[in-house]
């Protein structure tokens, strides 16, 4: 195969929610949310659940304003190609892809994102932790629903939204190929993430997640942080008002997450990041794909 105009990536995993990484760090591409879909496609592509483009904050228009406190830009697409503000596991591949790619050090490292500035820790190898910021609570009661049964879920912000049920089985969430209905539709008008929580142990709980924009995914960083919060404050924990941290075992399809929600509010995140492969987009592949 011909190098000449093709375009390198990289695949990477955090708890097997995988991640199509395209390094870019001008931001001289443009990726229309078609060709973002193609790229995704587990048949017709490279697969995953979603892209992750590396760009230098100080090179997008978005991210510009963060340049002063972030070199590197996450600019993540959802496997269909819309734009999403924030996603846990893909931050940490993204701090690891950066790391793998020599173009940041060991230890702290600070992430541009659309939801503001996330700090990571990474290792030279093993766990990656990202500090996610504040859960923001908001009043309003939603409803979702699953083949005509319906929980109560707890509406949690965790710079995108997320709805959070408890549920007995985790089998109630259904098959979760399309998104679970949910109520009333305004609480949220660009889409929510669908977690469905069933407690495990003191502190331990499992979670399915229907992402907006993906579907059924292994696992979902944010919801993750999302459900250890709405499960801290069900359990009659709230650090805020102890001044102790809390940490959750989240258990995700792709392995486990640890969550601390600190006294300030802040909640940290805590799990593998794994780059898995590098290559080359095929040229004549990408200006379908780019079409």
């Amino acid at each position: 195969m011909s190098t000449e105009h093709s375009v390198a990536f990289a695949k990477g995993h955090g708890t097997e929610n995988d991640f199509v990484i395209l390094p870019d760090p001008e931001g001289r591409r443009e990726l229309p949310a078609a060709a973002v879909a193609r790229i995704c496609d587990r048949r017709a592509g490279i697969g995953g659940d979603g892209l992750l483009r590396v760009v230098r904050a100080a090179a997008h228009p978005e991210a510009r304003p963060m340049a002063d406190e972030a070199e590197w830009f996450m600019d993540y697409r959802n496997g269909d190609g819309s734009i999403a503000e924030m996603c846990g596991n893909g931050v940490r591949v993204f701090a690891r892809y950066l790391l793998h790619a020599g173009l940041v050090e060991p230890g702290e490292v600070a992430i541009a994102t659309r939801s503001g500035v996330r700090t990571v820790r990474v290792a030279g190898s093993g766990e990656v932790t990202v500090s996610m910021g504040k859960a923001v609570l908001p009043e309003e009661t939603v409803t979702v629903t699953v083949d005509g049964r319906h929980w109560p879920a707890r509406n949690v912000n965790m710079g995108n939204p997320h709805a959070v049920a408890f549920v007995e089985d985790l089998a109630h969430a259904g098959d979760l190929k399309d998104a679970p209905a949910f109520a009333p539709a305004p609480v949220y008008p660009d889409g929510v993430n669908i977690e469905f929580v069933a407690d495990r142990g003191p502190r331990h709980v499992a979670m399915r997640v229907h992402e907006r924009g993906a579907g059924e995914t292994r696992s979902c960083g944010t919801g993750a942080c999302a459900v250890a919060v709405a499960a801290a404050r069900r359990d009659g924990a709230d650090p805020s008002v102890t001044g102790s941290p809390v940490t959750y075992t989240v258990d995700v399809l792709g392995g486990s997450l640890a969550i601390t929600e600190l006294p300030d509010g802040t909640v940290e995140m805590t799990g593998p990041a794994v780059i898995v492969a590098e290559g080359t987009v095929d040229p004549a592949w990408l200006v379908t794909a780019l079409g």
